[in-house]
This record gives C-alpha cells, sequence and structure tokens, in this order.
C-alpha cells in the first residue's frame, strides 16, 4: 500500500474479523427462531392461510389428509438431508435437522396449549392481518435461524446454498418460490386465503431479503 492511500485511510480503521458464535448463543438463537417460526406457523393454520416451501406442502397435506402437521413437515424434509450433507456439510446438516424437529414439535406444542378449543373463532379475524403479523414473526425467526447456519429443509438448502456460492440474496430466491407455491393452492384454498398467504410470503422474505445478505453480516 502506498503512502498517499494509507494516509487517506482513516487512523481508527481496522479490518474486523467474523466473530464466532458460542454454542450457547447457537442454542439460544435455534431455540428462539424455531418457536416464533412455529408460532406464525401456528396463527396461519389457525386462520386458514398457507405459506411457502415445505411448511406450505406440508400444509396442503394435512388439510387434505387430515394427518398432524408436524408429523408432515417432519417426513416431508428427510430427502432434503442428502443435498444438505453434500453441499453444506455435516454442521449445517444437523443443526437443519435439529430445527425442523422442534418445529414439529413446537407446532404441535402450540395446537395443545395455545388454540386448543379455539375452534373456528380464527375465521373471522382478518386473514390479511395475520399474514402481515404471522410473517414478521417468521421472518425474525428466520433471520435468527439463517445468521446461526441453520435452517428448516427444503428450499431453505438451495436458497441458502446458492447465496453462500454465487451471491443470490436467500430472501429473493425463497420470495419466489414461496409465491409460486401458495399460488398453486387457488386449485383447493379459497382465493382470499390465498392472496393473504401471497401477503405473509411476501413479508416473510422481505424481510429476510433485506437483512441477511453477503456482507452485512460478519458472525458465524
Amino acid at each position: 500500500m502506498s503512502e498517499s492511500s494509507a494516509s487517506a485511510m482513516p487512523k481508527d480503521a481496522t479490518v474486523k474479523k467474523p466473530v464466532a458464535h458460542t454454542p450457547l448463543e447457537d442454542l439460544v438463537a435455534v431455540l428462539a427462531g424455531t418457536l416464533l417460526i412455529s408460532f406464525g406457523l401456528a396463527l396461519y393454520k389457525q386462520t386458514g392461510i398457507l405459506t411457502g416451501g415445505t411448511a406450505g406442502i406440508s400444509f396442503l397435506l394435512h388439510y387434505a389428509s387430515g394427518y398432524s402437521f408436524g408429523m408432515i413437515f417432519f417426513v416431508i424434509n428427510l430427502p432434503f438431508y442428502v443435498l444438505s450433507f453434500k453441499r453444506m456439510g455435516w454442521s449445517f446438516t444437523w443443526r437443519t435437522f435439529a430445527g425442523v424437529l422442534l418445529i414439529s414439535a413446537f407446532s404441535e406444542l402450540h395446537s395443545r396449549l395455545l388454540f386448543a378449543g379455539a375452534g373456528n373463532q380464527f375465521s373471522s379475524v382478518n386473514p390479511f392481518y395475520i399474514a402481515l403479523i404471522g410473517g414478521l414473526i417468521m421472518g425474525v425467526g428466520f433471520i435468527a435461524l439463517f445468521r446461526h447456519r441453520t435452517s428448516l429443509g427444503g428450499i431453505n438448502i438451495v436458497a441458502l446454498y446458492l447465496q453462500d456460492r454465487y451471491g443470490w440474496r436467500a430472501g429473493w430466491v425463497l420470495m419466489a418460490v414461496d409465491v409460486c407455491i401458495v399460488l398453486s393452492a387457488l386449485l383447493v384454498v379459497a382465493p382470499e386465503r390465498v392472496a393473504a398467504s401471497v401477503v405473509g410470503a411476501v413479508t416473510i422474505n422481505l424481510l429476510i431479503g433485506m437483512n441477511h445478505r453477503p456482507g452485512r453480516y460478519t458472525g458465524f
């Protein structure tokens, strides 16, 4: 570096190295993130709103079959662990497995403790309001997971790989896929609920796209 360029730099300028998360920080982030996401999903479930990714597919299968959402969500993510292991490594894969397992468990917990006996009470709530609030809650939860090298399987794995490998923002990739999945639900869900679902998908992924991108966060 030349003297002129060195003198142009601020005297207090330093190159900050990424600070590794401690195991406790990872644990707290994964628990908090999965609690937030599962709560948002529980709100969507009670209101009849869909979301994208494997969660959206799980919702459709849940509505069609009556089987537990948590069980379907856990099973449908199993094939994606192979891709995760090959592309993202063992550490990312076991964290993702733990995240999916916690979402499945917490989803059942919310249904039993918070919404037991709620019946159709949520049918009168404005679905667009629930889509917005639930989307914000889940968006924050996803950011917490992504920043601690954890995903919820499915397209999350692909989106994070594309961001790490090519710099494509995970939020934009997820938004494109999620909107397509939600729109496909027009065959089985009322148009108003589908429109609210699109609002929710855009809210979630807009929050992720703006706050989780290459160079924005240096922890690992």
